[in-house]
């Protein structure tokens, strides 16, 4: 059996990602530092698995090196990140610190590791890095143009990691990857905060006019991407991973608010309510993905109308997840800039 290790696996597409790896028979070696958006709740269905182990560990942490030596993985796939664009307006260090530095400590220790061993770094990252794009769809070849500390953070990231394959010959790959939701999903972001509201009859906010526009995947179809890019993915490559289908922020909620009518009646203040937007929000993401479709086989299975039913259901029948929250995380208005 392989090793695999995935970082911030305690978080929304990382134990989704863990998910999938332990079905398809891999040993997965789960390392996060458990931050406020870590859940145990996320690894209920596998935490007691034979092929499933936890290791409370910062990417900024030398003993990643000897994590590595010990397990020997096949393939290391890097989620650990700070991710919401709001905190990072709030308070930019904490992105810096994860998002840079963390990710140069890892690829120091892979350096070192894969001396010795053969092995594969993943880092998974975002659209976001291209910035606002109004027309079109950007391609891997498109320019960097970041709106905010968190996508800068990211941008970096992407950049080191790119340094490393060229100078090391570090065998690793980048993926950008357009908006996920689905199950497990932090209330700090739209669609689970929406829902998290729309089951305890509070109103819906949506930044200014609800026109921003973003490019929706189901979190599953981004994890059998991530699959096939350890399978078949070409070292040194990047690879946009999106579903080629945009939304903006009001269709999203108005979709949202017809599909929990048919589950359950609704109270009367679920109204949508249009709010402060946020400093230096882009209006449109929206990637080409033909690389990763024709070069690895890949496209995505969920649409958004069985999507946003999956995940309204998986919330609906895991109000327990909720209460594993801080509320403050989930209510408090962050990024305000004010």
């Amino acid at each position: 059996m392989e090793n695999i290790i995935v970082t911030g696996g305690l978080g929304f597409i990382g134990s989704n990602l863990i998910d999938l790896l332990i079905k398809k028979k891999y040993f997965i070696i789960n390392i996060d530092k458990i931050t406020y958006s870590s859940n145990f709740y996320n690894t209920n269905e596998f935490k007691s698995s034979k092929n499933y182990k936890f290791i409370k560990c910062d990417i900024n942490n030398k003993k990643i090196y000897k994590i590595l030596t010990t397990y020997k993985p096949v393939c290391v796939y890097n989620l650990a990140a700070e991710t919401h664009v709001d905190r990072s307006i709030d308070n930019p260090q904490n992105f810096i610190q994860s998002n840079i530095v963390g990710v140069y400590n890892l690829l120091e220790c892979f350096k070192k590791f894969t001396k010795k061993f053969k092995s594969k770094l993943i880092h998974i990252s975002t659209d976001e890095v291209y910035g606002d794009i109004l027309n079109g769809r950007s391609s891997e070849n498109y320019p960097y143009q970041p709106s905010s500390p968190y996508a800068a953070s990211k941008a970096a990231s992407d950049h080191l990691v790119s340094s490393y394959i060229r100078t090391y010959n570090l065998r690793a790959i980048v993926t950008n990857c357009s908006n996920n939701y689905g199950p497990k999903q932090h209330p700090e972001k739209l669609i689970p905060k929406l829902i998290y509201n729309i089951l305890n009859n509070k109103p819906l906010p949506i930044y200014g006019k609800g026109t921003n526009s973003r490019e929706w995947i189901y979190v599953k179809d981004h994890c059998e991407a991530l699959l096939k890019v350890f399978q078949k993915g070409k070292i040194g490559e990047f690879y946009n991973i999106g579903s080629n289908k945009n939304l903006n922020n009001l269709q999203v909620c108005n979709k949202l608010i017809k599909v929990s009518k048919k589950i359950s009646s609704i109270g009367d203040k679920v109204k949508i309510n249009f709010v402060k937007d946020r400093p230096g929000h882009d209006t449109r993401y929206a990637l080409n993905s033909n690389k990763i479709i024709k070069k690895l086989k890949w496209k995505p299975k969920i649409d958004f109308e069985r999507g946003i039913k999956l995940t309204f259901n998986w919330y609906y029948d895991n109000k327990k997840y909720y209460s594993t929250l801080s509320k403050k995380d989930i209510l408090k208005r962050l990024g305000n800039n004010d």
